[in-house]
């Protein structure tokens, strides 16, 4: 079995509990990133109607609901919502909240859209488990719109080591494992999660990846002294 399908494999172990785990481990404060990520996305576009925005490694579909009722706030008309994930299990937890999304099975570095078709793509704590991480944005890039934009939400790696950054890894690694995995009874997955923060990008080499593959960066925003980071970048 190789990498990216022990990945697939593990997150459809944890499907069911996934929701759970993740309000208590992040103490519900991943939402107010989502939301955040989406205002500042919409503000970028500029647009009261969009035809088709595409989140990749979508889960159980935190994104897509996000960005559903934030246009709705805004009186933005969207036409198409549509998740993508590899994993089976996540997709059908998903599927069973009633979003108004359309949910598909597929990996980011082969997506089954047309080129310059999707307006906005995202990717919310998934691009660290995408194994050939540059083909997947390379995929991004063809699937957006000249002008699209990729949102991506991500544990990015600090190149210097703070007291923030400290006390987080001790929460990765000392508390998260445990907590997640008693919730799950997955202890190898909360396990993984914390090595492959470890295991990811800074955020200046993720910003060299994506102008590499041919983006403008318009934003890259650390959230709760950089525990998270914000990217928004414009397909040129």
């Amino acid at each position: 079995m190789d990498k990216q399908t022990k990945i697939v494999t593990m997150f459809d172990d944890i499907a069911k509990t996934y929701d759970v785990a993740n309000r208590v481990l992040s103490f519900g404060v991943d939402k107010s990133w989502r939301k955040d990520a989406c205002d500042k996305t919409f503000k970028r576009y500029n647009s009261k109607e969009i035809e088709f925005i595409l989140d990749v490694a979508c889960g159980t579909g935190d994104m897509c609901e996000n960005w559903d009722k934030r246009a709705k706030l805004k009186n933005i008309k969207i036409e198409q919502i549509i998740g993508v994930d590899p994993s089976s299990g996540m997709l059908s937890q998903a599927k069973e909240k009633g979003l108004n999304a359309s949910f598909v099975q597929a990996e980011a570095k082969n997506l089954p859209y047309d080129d310059n078709s999707a307006d906005i793509l995202s990717i919310s704590y998934g691009l660290r488990n995408v194994v050939d991480r540059l083909e997947g944005l390379k995929e991004f890039h063809r699937v957006l719109k000249k002008d699209g934009r990729v949102v991506i939400l991500e544990f990015t790696k600090l190149e210097k080591a703070t007291i923030m950054s400290k006390l987080r890894d001790f929460y990765m690694k000392k508390i998260l494992p445990v907590v997640g995995g008693f919730l799950s009874k997955n202890y190898d997955a909360y396990n993984y999660l914390p090595n492959s923060i470890e295991g990811f990008l800074t955020k200046e080499k993720l910003i060299e990846e994506l102008k590499e593959v041919g983006f403008e960066i318009e934003e890259a925003k650390g959230y709760s002294m950089d525990i998270s980071t914000l990217f928004i970048a414009r397909k040129l």
